[in-house]
């Protein structure tokens, strides 16, 4: 009956049309009043919530990914990614997918992905032929990249929301290889369609502007090196890696790519501000949302629940999965993954599942739904600058949705393709 009520005012709240963050706020006081728990001691959970070290990384890699996505990176990535595979039939598609990749190791932002990539390579697909559906389905497909492959503060909020015992870095080098596999597929499928339609065959680049393209493009794709590499010999922590790749994109877009103006940080720091208060707000009620759930024992009745319905993992997986599918359409991912974790890692632990492997589990699941109405940023996105409508998308997208679940249980079901990095670093 506790669960339930704190349930019920969480989504009448939401109704009501109160932020996601201020209706689990409300709805942690309401809990708290029902079960006789001073309201003070929400407040210092507020408080507590945000009071750790490694959120901090956050701002700088927020920071860091605006930076370098307005500052010309995104421009170079796709010439860079041009060099590499635009040569072949249906390049263009393909420079799509792989300039995606190479951009998720900067922005760690799927909205900022499609929006850097898509405003340069959209109206490109559709000059050179290609349908402006297909165009905005490959854009917002390939961005999905950018919360897998480091750096994704989302994965700094699962190990926050986890209790702060999961490793940032471990999280982070779990996601590359299940970034890397979802762009192969998306690839795969991608070189399907264009050669059954079609569509156009890109031109080679000269070899002295490959070369030229090449360097310029190494400098931006330096910070990967820098946040990857810090973390695997060890020199820096991920907190601290977001420090230093912070300094390295602002060096390299002020001084080295010089396209960024100096008059316009200002605005460009406001905006940052402003999404990392919001994501700050968020975290501090859904600690204080997490304390009433976890007093009124939520986490271990879900458990006992799951385990009442088979005792098999592999199925329980499964289930979980299509749930969080299902969440994941009707709610953006951060506040999910702050109130489904400490809801569901006891089930994980109890079923002997790796917290690191169930945290990309979380985020691909998760990921798809930013792709899905009613509530998809990087669909509504893709939307506003492919020029086409949500109904449009939705009804010829559903081929990536398959490759997308298919990754999803690749990755679900084979441990070892999340795993095996954060296995040779310790």
């Amino acid at each position: 009956m506790d669960a339930l009520v704190l349930i019920i005012a969480f989504f009448v709240f939401v109704f009501i049309g109160a932020p996601i963050a201020y209706a689990m706020g409300m709805a942690a006081l309401f809990g708290a009043f029902w079960i006789g728990i001073p309201h003070e001691a929400v407040m210092i959970k507020v408080s507590d919530g945000i009071a750790k070290f490694s959120l901090l990384a956050i701002p700088f890699f927020v920071l860091a990914g605006a930076i370098m996505a307005e500052g010309g990176m995104a421009r170079r990535l796709v010439a860079f990614a041009n060099v590499l595979v635009g040569f072949v039939r249906g390049g263009l598609a393909l420079v799509n997918i792989v300039a995606s990749t190479f951009f998720a190791g900067i922005s760690g932002s799927s909205v900022a992905d499609t929006s850097s990539i898509g405003s340069v390579l959209i109206p490109q697909m559709v000059k050179e032929g290609y349908p402006r559906i297909f165009a905005v389905n490959v854009t917002i497909s390939g961005s999905l990249q950018a919360i897998l492959i480091p750096p994704s503060h989302n994965m700094v909020i699962y190990s926050m929301a986890a209790g702060g015992g999961i490793s940032v870095a471990s999280l982070f080098l779990g996601g590359v290889l299940p970034g890397l596999l979802l762009g192969l597929a998306l690839s795969i499928y991608v070189l399907i369609v264009s050669y059954r339609e079609g569509y156009p065959k890109g031109k080679p680049v000269a070899f002295g502007e490959a070369v030229k393209i090449t360097v310029e493009a190494m400098w931006g794709l330096g910070t990967m090196i820098i946040i990857l590499g810090g973390i695997l010999t060890g020199v820096f922590t991920a907190t601290e890696s977001a420090a230093v790749a912070c300094m390295y994109s602002f060096l390299v877009t002020m001084l080295v790519y010089k396209d960024y103006k100096w008059r316009d940080l200002p605005l460009l720091l406001h905006r940052v501000v402003k999404t990392v208060s919001m994501v700050m707000i968020l975290i501090a009620f859904a600690s204080a949302f997490g304390y009433i759930v976890a007093l009124m024992q939520v986490p271990a009745k879900v458990t006992a629940f799951f385990l009442t319905l088979s005792d098999n993992k592999y199925v329980i997986l499964f289930m979980i999965n299509i749930m969080l599918l299902i969440l994941g359409c009707l709610m953006d991912m951060a506040p999910l993954i702050l109130i489904c974790t400490p809801i569901l890692l006891p089930i994980i632990n109890k079923l002997g599942v790796d917290p690191v492997h169930f945290g990309i589990i979380m985020i691909v699941n998760l990921g798809i739904g930013l792709l899905t109405p009613p509530v998809g940023s990087v669909l509504f996105v893709g939307c506003a600058i492919g020029k086409v409508t949500i109904e449009q998308v939705t009804r010829s997208i559903w081929p990536f949705y398959i490759v997308m679940f298919v990754v999803l249980m690749l990755v679900t079901y084979l441990p070892a393709i999340t795993l095996w990095l954060p296995g040779l670093a310790r």
